[in-house]
């Protein structure tokens, strides 16, 4: 699917259904919060959640006390559905409405934090893209959670084929740069009560 494509069905998923009526939808992102806590980061720390949508923890990130957090998302709608739903505190947070493919930072990370984007790269330069993007992007000994679909977890999302990943295939994408920390396998239950087996993968540049 090309980017016009892409992002128009992003649009249309976004601006035609309700926060709640998406499978990705948590009211707490529980299994992140869980992780980015045990790094016991600075408050000071820069941080950027891809491919965020509506997600809800950037709400999280700014009650936890974080100063620096970007938001990535190829959806217009699902940046203004956010920020309304923030309201004045969304002036707290830097907003970036493109598709990660195109992304170039102007900061380094010690935070790159990524649930159910990733793993929508299906083509062999997009997902060489990506990973040239967290390399060149996330500062030394910064970390990076990727949660993406398991071995045994959905074949598609919104429509959308996604590649999925075990620990040893995840490793492998990244391990030129960076080294494997953690892995946890999480069920989420969606809101039309099916369950989907995420992996949860955390790695710190090299």
């Amino acid at each position: 699917m090309d980017f016009d494509k892409l992002e128009e069905h992003w649009e249309n998923v976004h601006s035609k259904k309700k926060e709640n009526e998406v499978s990705w939808y948590q009211i707490l992102p529980h299994k992140s919060i869980e992780i980015i806590k045990s790094l016991n980061l600075n408050l000071d720390s820069n941080i950027i959640d891809i491919g965020a949508g509506e997600s809800r923890l950037v709400d999280n990130l700014l009650n936890m006390g974080f100063k620096n957090i970007d938001v990535l998302d190829i959806s217009k709608s699902a940046i203004d559905k956010a920020k309304k739903r923030l309201g004045h505190k969304s002036s707290r947070v830097n907003w970036i409405v493109c598709d990660v493919n195109h992304f170039v930072p102007t900061k380094k990370y010690d935070l790159w934090h990524d649930r159910a984007a990733f793993h929508f790269l299906k083509q062999l330069d997009q997902i060489n893209n990506y990973i040239s993007l967290t390399s060149h992007s996330i500062s030394e000994n910064g970390n990076m959670i990727l949660a993406t679909f398991s071995s045994d977890g959905p074949q598609k999302c919104s429509g959308l084929e996604v590649v999925r990943y075990s620990k040893d295939s995840i490793k492998n994408e990244f391990e030129e740069h960076f080294k494997l920390i953690n892995h946890q396998i999480s069920n989420h239950t969606t809101p039309f009560n099916t369950n989907q087996e995420f992996i949860f993968a955390s790695f710190v540049k090299k």
